[in-house]
């Protein structure tokens, strides 16, 4: 109740998304091989995304 007004830092914005694309990606693994496989790449990029904010 009290986080309902709070803003989310990129980092978090970035989980989301990062967890979105990996659950994309394995539904997608059951039936399109490539689409799968761009999701991941996807998802790894957001992931160095999250490790270059958390670096600094």
């Amino acid at each position: 109740m009290f986080g309902l007004f709070k803003k989310k830092s990129p980092i978090e914005k970035l989980q989301e998304e990062y967890k979105s694309c990996m659950e994309k990606a394995h539904k997608a693994s059951h039936h399109d091989r490539k689409l799968s496989d761009s999701l991941m790449a996807e998802a790894e990029v957001i992931a160095k995304k999250i490790d270059a904010l958390k670096a600094n």
